[in-house]
């Protein structure tokens, strides 16, 4: 570790403080219905979107009733995507050419970009048209991060509100944050991208020869538009196979820092708004803390990991950190930075590639995913997520002092915590099952490229990923299969809807609850101890659930590397 790395991840932290408390008021007003320095130019726009559907938005839904639109209109964006690839080669905008999705690749994408997980089992280059990338991929892109947010907003509501029927409107909350949040916003990035170098262009490829006289197609496309949505929403797909590491996708150091600060900021905004909806800033700021933590502890591990690197090469007299599949523009610091970041946030960018971290180093992006991507997590999807662990910590409390808990003057009975723990238990059952059966399954072990406990830890990674709605993965598996493509599938379902069904139906038993005032019993949930508390139920329930499989994983790998055996 060097201090010139350390100054790095410290700007980085930084910069990222500094944007929460702007970007969270400005998102507070939004879903407040506030006026805005954009409403001059977009509230005729939102008033003519409403008139255009029909609807009034200032009727509210009951949860229920949220939760069904919220679930039609995914499953018309599944359809519209997974239609999109198997026509794919008779629409136009195809200049390379493209045929056909096979339909097991095309669930699996469609999946995918609809559960805001953007894993991709095939080269973004070589299998998706322009027409793909944009009426597809992007806009899927703009839909799952809006929903996200959308729940958290609800989610809010219910914390917020007292004795109340509704939680919001999901139609006008998406297209608030659509049109006031993510365009915006994904305007100045697209900008900013194509001045540092991104492509955007709907020209052909282009060949070009090589100084030995070979021939190269250099692929092309409406790259950079892609990029600000992939980053901003924490969505991760590559429009080239290389993903940020591909010089198209990142092209220098300061491209990096904008990616990296994109895939955190409107997550980490989200626990100010939550402190300025519910009536103290301090709550939110207490959650962000949690975040910071474990955040700064997944960093430095891994960062110290791989700037150890492997004893076996030192044993060669080769010096220096693990830089196996890292890219020499942004060096070790930097790579293990945007690992931990991607990996906290449901983001499933990459700009090195984590199968070739160490043992401990390629742990750390595993373990950010089982704990349920909270560390920041993705827009919208970390905060309703963080938002079950605060539930079962102030239960804990609760047990401990011997009263009903409570949290920002609410009641946290039997309901609520029976649904925070549905919504929390769901992931690992699909990330360890799949995991299981797909270890011994022959057609599934046939993907595996390494043996022995890295083996193992590629699959495991694989359905982590998919079930925590990442999207990143170890490069050794090789996905496009049919079990693969249906089981990750699968995975990405229940991450994804089996944490949002029971997020929503809290916010609507919240939000028909009576405010208690605080008493002297009452538990403070702004403070040092609570968010000590909440580190410590995250890492319990995260340690107890996942132990066993890290044991026979990245733990027994990093054992047998310092005794001199590799896989």
């Amino acid at each position: 570790m060097t201090m010139n790395g350390w100054i790095q991840i410290l700007i980085y932290c930084g910069i990222l403080v500094a944007l929460v408390k702007p970007l969270g008021g400005y998102m507070y007003r939004v879903f407040d219905g506030d006026r805005t320095f954009l409403s001059p130019v977009l509230a005729s726009v939102e008033r003519g979107l409403y008139r255009l559907a029909g609807m009034n938005e200032k009727e509210e839904q009951h949860w229920a009733l949220y939760a069904t639109g919220m679930l039609l209109f995914n499953l018309a964006g599944f359809l519209v995507l997974y239609a999109l690839q198997r026509l794919q080669g008779a629409l136009p905008y195809n200049p390379a050419g493209m045929t056909a999705v096979e339909p097991g690749l095309a669930f699996n994408t469609a999946v995918s970009f609809a559960t805001n997980t953007n894993w991709q089992n095939y080269g973004g280059e070589s299998t998706m048209s322009y027409l793909v990338q944009m009426a597809g991929l992007a806009v899927q892109n703009f839909v799952s991060a809006a929903t996200g947010i959308a729940i958290a907003i609800a989610l809010i509501r219910g914390f917020a509100r007292a004795s109340g029927k509704s939680i919001g409107n999901f139609w006008v909350d998406l297209t608030r944050c659509m049109l006031y949040v993510l365009l915006p916003l994904c305007i100045v990035l697209t900008l900013a991208y194509v001045w540092l170098g991104i492509p955007q262009t709907l020209g052909p490829y282009v060949d070009a020869t090589t100084l030995e006289g070979a021939k190269q197609t250099i692929a092309l496309g409406p790259v950079a538009s892609q990029i600000a949505i992939k980053m901003l929403g924490t969505n991760g797909g590559g429009f080239f196979n290389a993903n940020a590491a591909h010089p198209f996708e990142n092209p220098d150091a300061i491209s990096n820092l904008i990616q990296m600060l994109s895939i955190f900021a409107l997550g980490a905004a989200l626990t100010n708004v939550f402190g300025r909806m519910v009536g103290s800033e301090r709550q939110g700021w207490a959650i962000l803390a949690s975040m910071g933590v474990l955040f700064l502890a997944g960093v430095i591990v891994c960062y110290w990991a791989e700037a150890a690197g492997n004893p076996l090469v030192h044993a060669l007299g080769i010096d220096g950190g693990n830089m196996e599949g890292k890219e020499t523009r942004f060096g070790i610091a930097l790579s293990a930075l945007f690992a931990v970041i991607t990996t906290a946030a449901s983001c499933g960018a990459v700009n090195a590639m984590h199968d070739s971290f160490t043992a401990l180093g390629g742990m750390i992006p595993l373990i950010n995913m089982q704990l349920g991507e909270v560390i920041v997590g993705g827009v919208g999807a970390g905060f309703y997520g963080i938002l079950m662990f605060v539930v079962l910590a102030v239960f804990v409390a609760g047990l401990m002092v011997g009263r009903t808990p409570e949290y920002l003057g609410k009641k946290i009975e039997a309901k609520e915590v029976k649904m925070a723990m549905l919504a929390i238990l769901c992931l690992p059952l699909a990330m360890l099952i799949f995991t299981a059966i797909a270890v011994v399954l022959p057609s599934a072990v046939a993907s595996i490229a390494n043996g022995g406990p890295h083996g193992f830890t590629e699959v495991l990674y694989a359905y982590t990923s998919a079930a925590a709605n990442n999207g990143s993965a170890f490069g050794g598996l090789s996905g496009n299969t049919p079990w693969y493509n249906i089981t990750l599938g699968i995975g990405m379902l229940m991450g994804r809807f089996l944490v949002i069904i029971p997020a929503l139906a809290i916010a609507g038993s919240l939000a028909a609850k009576k405010t208690v005032p605080a008493s002297a019993g009452t538990f403070p949930t702004d403070g040092t101890l609570f968010v000590g508390l909440l580190v410590g139920v995250i890492i319990i329930v995260g340690g107890l659930t996942f132990f066993p499989a890290l044991a026979v994983g990245p733990i027994v790998e990093h054992l047998a590397m310092i005794h001199g055996q590799t896989f």
